[in-house]
């Protein structure tokens, strides 16, 4: 489908009543909510698509926005309102959209989330790393290291987890300089009046911990959930609490 300046690969159930939408992090493309998907099966329609770069979308040739590419896909399935069901990256254009267009969200389910204005959630030295392993070709390096960096629940060789993420490595270049960066949202939480629920995997880096420990506490009646067995890929280490916390939210927003 069309979106402002590109294309974007997107897949919709069809059926009536309001859907849940589903976004992907950046360490993976909409196929790591493969396993999720069929324990949201009672809900009416689920739409889900690759982020430009990623999956099946064409890399970006011009610059754009996380939040207006996903009021296109919204725009292009008739779409009026939606529950947000986001990981990492999605979580936090999942968030940008409810504050930009609150009457188009109704409710929130964040998974793992990533938040722009929030101090030291990237760590400058590890991203220089990775530059260095890909500009030298290492992509089993950038994979070694990104598993040891968000995987640490996983068991060597933890393939899934290897896959997605070596799936996802070439959309971190591509979208490089274009991607515009979301104004600061992390100050702007506690503007968020709507049913929402925060999964947060005690097996994450610290810094992300800390945030999603604060990002639940400013988002007004959040509803956090800590999980003993997760890192930063909660779709593929506990498909099932994923599913339910979804289903539980549509209950609660519908």
């Amino acid at each position: 489908m069309q979106v402002d300046g590109g294309e974007v690969w997107a897949d919709d159930t069809g059926g009536d009543g309001m859907p849940v939408v589903l976004l992907h992090p950046g360490v993976g493309d909409s196929r790591v909510w493969d396993p999720v998907l069929p324990g949201l099966g009672g809900l009416p329609r689920v739409i889900r698509y690759d982020a430009r770069g990623y999956g099946r979308s064409p890399a970006p040739t011009v610059s754009y926005s996380q939040v207006e590419d996903l009021k296109a896909v919204l725009d292009h399935f008739g779409v009026r309102r939606a529950v947000l069901a986001g990981s990492s990256m999605g979580g936090q254009t999942a968030i940008g959209l409810a504050l930009a267009a609150p009457g188009r969200v109704a409710g929130l389910g964040l998974f793992v989330p990533g938040i722009s204005g929030y101090p030291d959630l990237e760590v400058p030295e590890v991203m220089e790393q990775i530059g260095k392993l890909a500009t030298a070709g290492d992509m089993d390096g950038v994979v070694a290291l990104g598993l040891r960096l968000w995987g640490a629940a996983g068991t060597p060789p933890d393939q899934d987890a290897a896959d997605v993420l070596r799936a996802a490595i070439p959309a971190w270049f591509s979208t490089y300089g274009k991607e515009t960066e979301d104004a600061p949202l992390f100050d702007r939480l506690g503007e968020l009046d709507l049913p929402c629920t925060l999964l947060l995997g005690e097996r994450d880096q610290p810094q992300v911990v800390r945030c999603n420990e604060e990002m639940a506490s400013r988002i007004r009646g959040c509803r956090l959930v800590r999980h003993p067995d997760c890192d930063h890929f909660p779709t593929l280490r506990a498909p099932q609490t994923v599913a339910e916390i979804v289903n539980e939210l549509y209950g609660k927003a519908a």
